[in-house]
């Protein structure tokens, strides 16, 4: 297994853990104290792209072997000459040509079109106690940098205040709080995706958002996630609650109505118990039994009434990725987000995170290929956004990249919840008064953070920027951790910016398979895309030969 660095000299950052390829550690805690790539993004945004102590020091790059197929081993071009895509009313002159010109504002969908300021978008935050503690940070962030964020799945399932009735829920608070959150700042970009497994379906949570929110949300069907080939889970500390959910229908593990769990339990035998979801299609006998059901499931959400309908898959095989791009394709979905493994999540057996399915890069190259296949038939294919362990603007780059004109965005998973808990950790600080509602983890700001200032206003790079947004008076009601949300992204946007104004393309609309090349044979072979050597060089040798 190839080990990332866990030190980063040049940028001056440290993993508190294990990193993986994305520069996360492998455990992402709430109360961390720093300092990896992205916790330290979150306050200093911008400033990230480049190596710190400047006017000191020189730099010189690391990362020049590349082992192995992964996304590290897939590198960027850049171009000498000429320039496209420029935005309306700019030319071509060196005046223009400049990297805050270029565009990252896109679009997906079949026939409604969905605009985003970015072209990212949350991983699913569902029924884990870190998604719903932190919910505000996250979905008010997401709202003002006018990007995606996905409700995972079970929200209404764990509720305790959920009422359901004759199998339908009439009541869901904690799902209308995490709707009503986003839609308070909703500026017209970005969206909120509310994802249905088994469950949901069974409890009609989609009949209830269509009913309270209309067109307003968009449905999400989940086949899986790159983290685990089962049903989603989270683990649970308290017996009522176990029983709760076992009586709500849930798989709970070990069976809490049992007498000799329930004994094991009082005596401090059995610690937790662990809610399990169903797995869907186990009725299916062939992928021709799948794709009736799946028609059968959007042809009933359309005559619910909604217009946006997207699917998220997980790191299955070549068959079950063909499914999803074919079915999704058919139906006439407005986006299906390919996850591979290597991804994050709130809970997974962990060496079920290790060794199951298939890895991102090779997973989103394959989607590119059966995409073009589908295309080649004549078929509008559905918009694709890939996700899997990616977090890091060259590798939301790489990955627009590999999936070409298919691929419309980038789901981040961790390292958009990384500000959410800085942030709120901050402002517990600044604000004990709110430590207790904002979840703070923290009775005093650490020197990490303390480099950066000890106010708001100091502590975050882009907070008059998003002040400028939002007014004055408003900004006093903003989560810090939406703040730190909306400065990671700028670190972010202005990375991609600047990747691709060196490929001369000022439109992300307009980046494909030429923008990259692989560094080692092994992964041209797997990928498709040519070896760094052999891209362009017949035009070389045209040009030597001229």
């Amino acid at each position: 297994m190839i080990q990332w660095p866990k030190q980063n000299d040049a940028l001056g950052t440290v993993n508190r853990g294990n990193p993986a390829e994305s520069g996360l550690c492998t455990l992402c805690k709430a109360d961390c104290q720093g300092k990896c790539e992205t916790w330290v993004a979150s306050m200093k945004g911008r400033k990230m792209l480049y190596p710190r102590n400047f006017g000191t020091i020189t730099s010189g790059a690391a990362n020049t072997t590349h082992i192995g197929v992964n996304y590290n081993a897939l590198r960027i071009q850049g171009h000498c000459y000429g320039a496209c895509g420029m935005p309306g009313g700019l030319s071509n002159s060196a005046d223009d040509c400049i990297f805050p010109n270029v565009k990252l504002e896109t679009e997906f969908g079949a026939e409604e079109k969905t605009k985003i300021k970015v072209p990212f978008m949350t991983g699913a935050l569902g029924s884990t106690a870190i998604a719903a503690k932190y919910w505000e940070s996250f979905a008010v962030g997401a709202a003002l940098v006018g990007f995606p964020i996905v409700v995972g799945e079970n929200v209404v399932g764990i509720d305790k205040q959920a009422v359901i009735e004759n199998g339908r829920v009439v009541k869901a608070p904690e799902l209308d709080r995490r709707v009503d959150t986003f839609l308070r700042y909703y500026n017209g970009y970005g969206a909120i995706l509310i994802q249905m497994n088994v469950e949901d379906a069974k409890n009609g949570v989609a009949e209830y958002l269509i009913d309270k929110y209309g067109d307003k949300v968009i449905i999400e069907l989940k086949w899986g996630q790159g983290a685990k080939d089962i049903g989603g889970e989270i683990q649970v500390f308290n017996l009522e609650y176990a029983q709760f959910l076992k009586e709500r229908g849930y798989i709970v593990d070990p069976n809490p109505m049992k007498p000799e769990v329930i004994e094991g339990f009082k005596s401090g035998a059995v610690k937790s118990f662990a809610r399990h979801s169903r797995l869907g299609n186990t009725a299916a006998e062939s992928w021709a039994d799948v794709q009736e059901n799946f028609m059968a499931t959007v042809t009933y959400l359309r005559k619910l009434g909604y217009k946006r309908i997207s699917l998220k898959t997980g790191s299955y095989g070549m068959e079950g990725l063909a499914m999803a791009i074919k079915f999704a394709t058919e139906a006439g979905l407005d986006l299906l987000t390919i996850d591979g493994s290597g991804g994050g999540t709130g809970m997974s057996p962990w060496n079920m995170m290790e060794t199951w399915g298939v890895p991102s890069v090779l997973l989103h190259a394959k989607a590119y290929e059966y995409a073009s296949i589908l295309k080649g038939r004549g078929k509008n294919v559905v918009d694709m956004s890939f996700g899997g362990g990616l977090a890091r603007e060259d590798q939301i780059f790489k990955a627009l990249a590999l999936g070409g004109e298919f691929t419309k965005l980038v789901c981040l998973g961790r390292s958009v919840m990384i500000p959410g808990y800085l942030g709120s950790n901050i402002e517990g600080v600044l604000k004990p008064e709110r430590k207790a509602e904002v979840n703070g983890n923290w009775s005093e700001l650490p020197k990490t953070v303390l480099e950066n200032g000890s106010t708001v206003e100091d502590i975050f790079a882009g907070y008059f920027d998003l002040q400028k947004v939002v007014g004055a008076e408003e900004m006093k009601r903003i989560p810090y951790g939406a703040i730190a949300i909306w400065t990671l992204a700028d670190k972010l946007t202005a990375g991609l910016q600047q990747f691709m104004a060196g490929i001369r393309k000022f439109d992300i609309d307009l980046i494909g398979r030429d923008d990259i090349y692989s560094a080692n044979r092994e992964t041209e072979k797997e990928t498709n895309v040519p070896f760094i050597t052999d891209f362009n060089d017949d035009k070389a040798k045209e040009i030597l030969k001229s």
